[in-house]
């Protein structure tokens, strides 16, 4: 008996589409039932402005490196280099920018539903939440 939900989906992250943020950060996402993966593509000197969310977020840096710079006033930083993970929990402000020519890999749970419908306004402008 095939239960829909309980389907497997394969991806190649080549063929997943390329979504262009801003002159400066693409990406590409893949979202299950409960999570979602994305790879992040940020040029060096690109930035990720100050926001928040409800979700739970793990950043991996395959390449490059990124300064973090968290809480309200922003006054804890953290480099996060390739080969290290960052764990965000839910509403903790944050922001980032690249050091160098980045790739990183982004978990949340749950997705990322302003990703998913396009209201990232934050990140496409370039502008704080």
């Amino acid at each position: 008996m095939s239960d829909v939900a309980n389907t497997a989906k394969h991806y190649n992250w080549d063929k997943v589409p390329l979504e262009t943020l801003n002159s400066d950060i693409d990406r590409r996402l893949i979202t299950g039932t409960n999570m979602m993966i994305a790879h992040v593509y940020i040029k060096k000197g690109g930035i990720v402005p100050m926001h928040t969310h409800h979700n739970e977020q793990l950043t991996y840096i395959i390449s490059g490196a990124l300064r973090f710079l968290l809480g309200e006033d922003q006054d804890e930083e953290v480099i996060g280099r390739a080969g290290e993970v960052l764990t965000i929990p839910p509403f903790l402000t944050h922001s980032a920018v690249a050091l160098e020519d980045t790739l990183d890999v982004d978990v949340f749970n749950p997705p990322r539903e302003d990703w998913l419908d396009g209201s990232d306004a934050y990140i496409r402008t370039g502008v704080s939440q």
